[in-house]
C-alpha cells in the first residue's frame, strides 16, 4: 500500500535523473575534438542506441518542455533533413558504424510533422550508414496523433519501426484550450486503432497531470477513455511547470493550475485506477501490462535509465544526431548545438555539431551506477558496487547514508548492512527522485532555495 500522508510533504525541486552528472553540468569547454576522440577509442563490440531529433511543431503546445522549432514551411523541414544527411556522413568518419544496433528513436518536436516521404529520405540516410540493426531492436517514434496518417505509418512499419509513443496529455476541452492543444478523442482513436491494424504491439500513451483546469473528476474522465483504447503503455507525468526555462509557459494562468492536494488525488486514483484495470506501476511515472517487456525488465531488475526514460535496452552507447541532441558512454554526455544557426555552421564547417558536454570523472561514474540503479530498479546491490569501484561502500557515502535515516524512519527505505543491499518500498518507489538526491555531489553544493528544478512531487 502507497502512504500518501508521507509521500505528500516530501515536495521539493530536484533532478528527474535521465543522467547523472545532470545536464546543467554540461559545459562548453567539451567540444567536437573531444567527441572525436572518444569515438575514436570507444570499444567496438559495445552496441549503439541511436536517438534522432525532428524538433519541428506547427504550433507552441504551452506545457510542453522539449527543445522545438515552430514553422509551416516544408523548405525548412528539407533544409533540415539536408543537414541530418550531412551531420550522419560526418559522424560515420569517427564512429564505427558497424557496431549493433539495439535501439532507435524518433524524438521532437513532431516527428510525423515531416511528411511519408520526407521521413523515408530520413530512414534512408540512416540505414545507409548503420546497416547492422539488431532483428530485435525496438525502433520508436513519439507521434502527436493530429498529424498521422497512413501514409506515414506506412513508412515507419515497412521500416522496422515497432513501437509507438502517443502524445494525449489529456482528453478534456478545457484543458486542451489552456494548454493550446486541441486533440478530440476520435483523433487519438483512429490514430491507435491504425497503429494496431498496421501490426504495431507497442503503443504508449503519455499522459499528464497537473495542467490548468484540471480537475479531480475531469482527469478520471480522461484515465477512462485512455485506458478504453487499450495502451500496452501508459506514462503518466506530473506537470513540471519551469516558466522561466520555457517561455511558453508563461501563457499558462498559474492560478488555474491544480492544488498540490489535488494532484495528490489524482495520483492516488491514478495508480489504484490503472492497476485495477490490468497495469502495473514502474516506478515514479509508468504503468505497463504485465506481459510487457518494461514490467518483466524491472521484475528481472534489468530495467535502465536514459534520456529517453525507461528503456530494457541497456549496455548501449547512445549517439545523439540532430539539433540539441544528447549522447551518452560510459564515461561522457554530450549534447548538440540547441540553435539551428549554431547546428548548421558547424556542419557547414565540416565538424560535428558539439555545442556542449562532460567527460566523467571516478566521482561521477562510481555515483551515475548507484543513482541510475536506484532510479531504475528501485534497489541497489551495495556488494556489487563495492566489487565494482573497490570501495567500502558504508564509508565513502556516509553522508548519503546518513541523510537516508528519514526515509528509514518512515519505512520508505530498507538500508540492510548485513546483506549490503538498498530496498525502496511502494511509496519510495514514487520518491525515487529523493531518494537518491543525497548522492548527488553536484546537488548538494546548491542550497535549496537556489536549486531550480521542477517539484518531484
Amino acid at each position: 500500500m502507497i502512504d500518501f500522508d508521507k509521500f505528500a510533504k516530501y515536495s521539493k525541486p530536484g533532478p528527474r535523473y535521465t543522467s547523472y552528472p545532470t545536464a546543467p553540468e554540461f559545459h562548453e569547454g567539451f567540444t567536437h575534438q573531444s567527441y572525436e576522440s572518444i569515438l575514436a577509442t570507444q570499444d567496438k563490440s559495445r552496441k549503439l542506441s541511436l536517438y534522432f531529433h525532428l524538433p519541428f511543431c506547427r504550433s507552441a503546445c504551452y506545457f510542453c518542455g522539449c527543445n522545438v522549432v515552430y514553422t509551416s514551411k516544408e523548405d525548412k523541414k528539407e533544409r533540415y533533413i539536408s543537414y541530418l544527411e550531412r551531420e550522419l556522413e560526418l559522424l560515420s568518419k569517427h564512429l564505427d558504424t558497424s557496431r549493433e544496433v539495439i535501439q532507435m528513436h524518433f524524438g521532437g518536436g513532431t516527428p510525423t510533422f515531416f511528411s511519408a516521404p520526407q521521413l523515408k529520405r530520413i530512414i534512408s540516410a540512416i540505414r545507409s550508414h548503420f546497416k547492422n540493426f539488431a532483428k530485435d531492436a525496438e525502433i520508436s517514434c513519439e507521434i502527436d496523433p493530429r498529424y498521422l496518417t497512413k501514409e506515414q505509418l506506412d513508412v515507419l512499419t515497412c521500416n522496422g519501426f515497432n513501437r509507438v509513443s502517443y502524445g494525449v496529455q489529456d482528453f478534456n476541452d478545457e484543458v486542451q484550450k489552456a494548454i493550446h492543444r486541441i486533440q478530440p478523442y476520435e483523433v487519438t482513436n483512429n490514430v491507435v486503432k491504425m497503429a494496431k491494424s498496421s501490426g504495431i504491439k507497442s503503443i504508449n500513451m503519455d499522459l499528464i497531470y497537473g495542467l490548468p483546469y484540471q480537475t479531480f473528476e475531469t482527469f478520471q474522465e480522461t484515465l477512462r477513455l485512455a485506458v478504453s483504447l487499450d495502451p500496452s503503455r501508459l506514462a503518466v507525468f506530473n506537470y513540471a511547470h519551469v516558466p522561466w526555462m520555457k517561455k511558453s509557459m508563461r501563457k499558462i494562468d498559474e492560478t488555474t493550475l491544480p492544488h498540490p492536494s489535488v494532484k495528490l488525488a489524482i495520483m492516488r486514483y491514478t495508480i489504484d485506477y490503472l492497476e485495477s484495470n490490468g497495469y502495473k506501476m514502474i516506478g515514479m511515472d509508468h504503468f505497463a501490462k504485465p506481459d510487457d517487456e518494461l514490467f518483466l525488465a524491472i521484475e528481472k531488475g534489468e530495467l535502465h535509465r536514459n534520456f529517453q526514460g525507461y528503456t530494457t535496452k541497456g549496455g548501449a552507447d547512445l549517439i545523439g544526431i540532430g539539433l540539441t541532441s544528447i549522447g551518452e558512454g560510459l564515461k561522457h554526455y554530450v549534447q548538440n548545438f540547441k540553435e539551428m544557426d549554431a547546428y548548421e555552421k558547424a556542419i557547414d564547417a565540416g565538424v560535428l555539431p558539439v555545442h556542449r558536454g562532460l567527460t566523467l570523472n571516478d566521482d561521477d561514474v562510481l555515483r551515475k551506477a548507484v543513482i541510475m540503479e536506484m532510479m531504475s530498479n528501485f534497489k541497489l546491490n551495495i556488494a556489487g558496487i563495492e566489487a565494482q569501484f573497490g570501495i567500502d561502500f558504508f564509508d565513502y557515502f556516509a553522508d548519503a547514508v546518513a541523510a537516508l535515516a528519514p526515509f528509514e524512519q518512515e519505512e520508505l527505505v530498507i538500508v540492510d548492512r548485513v546483506a549490503k543491499k538498498i530496498l525502496v518500498n511502494t511509496t519510495g518507489t514514487l520518491l525515487i527522485r529523493n531518494i537518491v538526491m543525497p548522492f548527488d555531489a553536484y546537488l548538494q553544493k546548491i542550497p535549496e532555495d537556489k536549486r531550480r528544478f521542477s517539484k518531484t512531487v
